[in-house]
């Protein structure tokens, strides 16, 4: 966790605002890469001088403030933390407190919690008793130094320019004593809340406490996590599926008893459960007690994660996260770490942005590695489709024995799949010559159907009559257009007279059309053709697939050609080589050739390969 730390008597000895902003400014770029916006600023320059005074009023000069609080494991900031001594009990006690500087606010009716603040842009605002609340929910979920003790940690909003009557409403809102709101009118209660939780002693250990906290979820979350999760349950595990989570669960085990690291690398094909049984090991940790969390390296895959499997509770949804969000975690601080589509492992998790402090030197796996007494990695190795992924089983394995660790490996790939055709992924990896054997005939199977579409129309016509859900995916052969001024999406993707745009690239929506990481989900996603990054990690029933002209035919095997290719990740020549590119368009192909679980219609824009497919495929067309 990272923070700005001040008593309240250097902030007030500060020798002016604009100083103070400049310090946590400059704290700001050192964290996170990024410079404050003039709003921020603001706030800073005007809310905490505010906020040190009522403490110096109220006697409290000593207590510490975290300014710019990051919560653990997220890239939420809470305002100011103040940590100090209970007035009774001599204990470490905490008051998590958010500015506001509004002056005018109403409740909002499109939601319980929103309200429209006066003279702010961008649309209703979570009421802040409610943010502070969920702030101190997290924390004291995450945090070990709450394990046992939730109630040191409080929370308030503190609406210094507001007088009673301009935020008439939002009171009414307030939950519970851990999301109290105040206003400038109610100054003198604001000053009695936090003399009730807070002395005037020192606070300076309570702070260290906090911020050195061992970071991990909670067994009050465990708890509420194998009920929303685990008795929800629909799964059923099978073959290698359950010998996969028994595994898992065995090595966790071993792990408590003989003090060792356990390593588990489960392979699997498209459709073969590896997310089914990430999901239930999850459930199944928490229902016993263990400290576990769900990770990827894809934003669209986490973000579905968070809406459905956490769907109505953020608890919940905060059990799912990155591969990065392990940077500077504390070793085994969890006992089972789940990193389902491991094939996206980067080399490191560090960007251009990273500040320097963070820059360790470490790899992305090693981070992984560390953070759990029992990393699980579950991952397809033909579905690395970018520069720089490096999740192989090779590597995983090679790093953990490097290291001493036990690993052990379980193999979903002789296991039929839960939706779709064993046949047809083979048939498809003797296609893009990711297996021996060269492309082979087309025959049928019962209960998968693949087709040869004449045309994109023809695609789109026939997905569109199907029952059931149906999808269109491209290779990355056209520009990718920003929306329009008017919330409309470019129809980047032409071929002859048929269009159709891109699916959002970004994460909000534009009109109909859902945002980038919902493609796969939302119904709305039909429309706009996806790409390899919004389509890997999910399934649909029909899957339509335009091979671009990135694709040919040559002397019966398909060739990639690079010239054909858009994609931003593939440009350079130096960081791509040929050979690299041709493996990694191949894999794209892969990915997105799979996603279908009741069958699969093709359309490939080059003519060569449109009519090599039509010798290969047997069936109408």
């Amino acid at each position: 966790m990272t923070a700005l730390r001040l008593s309240v008597e250097n902030l007030l000895a500060s020798p002016n605002e604009a100083a103070l902003a400049a310090a946590i400014a400059e704290h700001l770029r050192m964290t996170t890469g990024r410079g404050p916006s003039p709003a921020e600023v603001r706030s800073w320059q005007r809310s905490l001088p505010a906020l040190a005074r009522d403490l110096a009023d109220a006697g409290l000069d000593k207590v510490e403030m975290l300014v710019e609080y990051k919560l653990p494991l997220t890239s939420r900031r809470a305002d100011v933390v103040l940590a100090g001594v209970h007035p009774r009990t001599g204990a470490d006690s905490y008051v998590v407190v958010e500015l506001k500087q509004w002056s005018r606010a109403e409740p909002s009716e499109l939601g319980e919690h929103l309200v429209i603040v006066e003279g702010v842009p961008g649309g209703e605002k979570l009421n802040p008793a409610e943010q502070v609340r969920r702030y101190c929910e997290y924390m004291r979920d995450f945090l070990g130094v709450f394990k046992d003790r939730p109630d040191a940690l409080h929370g308030a909003a503190y609406l210094h320019n507001a007088m009673d009557l301009d935020i008439d409403g939002l009171a009414d809102q307030v939950r519970d004593e851990h999301s109290r709101l105040f206003t400038k009118q109610r100054r003198g209660d604001f000053l009695r809340y936090l003399a009730e939780r807070l002395s005037g002693k020192s606070g300076a250990d309570a702070a260290d406490r906090l911020l050195h906290s061992v970071v991990a979820p909670s067994k009050q979350l465990m708890t509420y996590a194998a009920k929303e999760i685990r008795d929800r349950e629909q799964f059923t595990l099978l073959d290698e599926q359950q010998v996969a989570f028994e595994l898992v669960t065995r090595a966790v085990t071993r792990a408590r008893r003989s003090d060792t690291k356990q390593v588990v690398v489960v392979t699997g094909g498209p459709g073969s459960g590896k997310s089914v049984i990430a999901l239930s090991l999850l459930g199944e940790s928490h229902r016993q007690g263990r400290t576990a969390l769900y990770a990827t390296g894809s934003q669209s895959f986490t973000q579905t994660l968070r809406r459905y499997p956490g769907r109505g509770s953020t608890r919940i949804k905060n059990l799912f996260t990155y591969f990065n969000s392990f940077i500077d975690a504390e070793p085994n601080n969890l006992e089972v770490l789940i990193c389902d589509e491991a094939h996206r492992i980067r080399e490191t998790s560090t960007n251009r942005f990273t500040p320097a402090a963070k820059r360790n030197g470490r790899s992305q796996l090693d981070e992984l590695l560390a953070a759990a007494r029992v990393p699980v990695f579950l991952l397809d190795q033909h579905q690395v489709v970018r520069p720089g992924e490096v999740g192989t089983v090779e590597r995983i394995e090679t790093v953990a024995r490097a290291k001493g660790y036990d690993v052990h490996r379980v193999s979903l790939d002789e296991q039929f799949r839960c939706g779709g055709s064993r046949k047809y992924e083979r048939w498809v990896l003797r296609l893009l010559g990711l297996a021996d054997g060269g492309p082979e005939l087309w025959d049928g199977d019962d209960d998968f159907e693949v087709r040869l579409a004449g045309s994109p129309h023809e695609l789109e016509a026939a997905l569109r009559a199907k029952p059931g859900t149906a999808r269109m995916t491209a290779g990355y052969c056209w520009p990718w257009s920003n929306p329009r001024s008017d919330d409309t999406l470019v129809d980047d993707v032409t071929i002859g007279g048929w269009a159709r745009p891109w699916n959002v690239k970004k994460d909000r929506a534009v009109g109909d059309a859902p945002p980038s990481m919902l493609w796969a989900s939302d119904p709305g996603g039909f429309g706009q053709v996806g790409c390899v990054y919004t389509a890997q990690g999910f399934e649909y029933d029909w899957n339509g697939v335009i091979l671009g002209p990135d694709l040919t035919i040559r002397d019966g095997r398909l060739a990639t050609v690079r010239e054909a290719n858009r994609d931003p990740a593939f440009k350079s020549h130096r960081s791509v080589p040929d050979t690299e590119f041709d493996q990694l368009v191949r894999n794209v192909y892969k990915v997105l050739l799979t996603r279908g679980m009741r069958g699969t219609l093709l359309y490939a824009v080059d003519p060569d390969l449109q009519n090599h497919l039509s010798t290969i495929i047997d069936g109408p067309r």
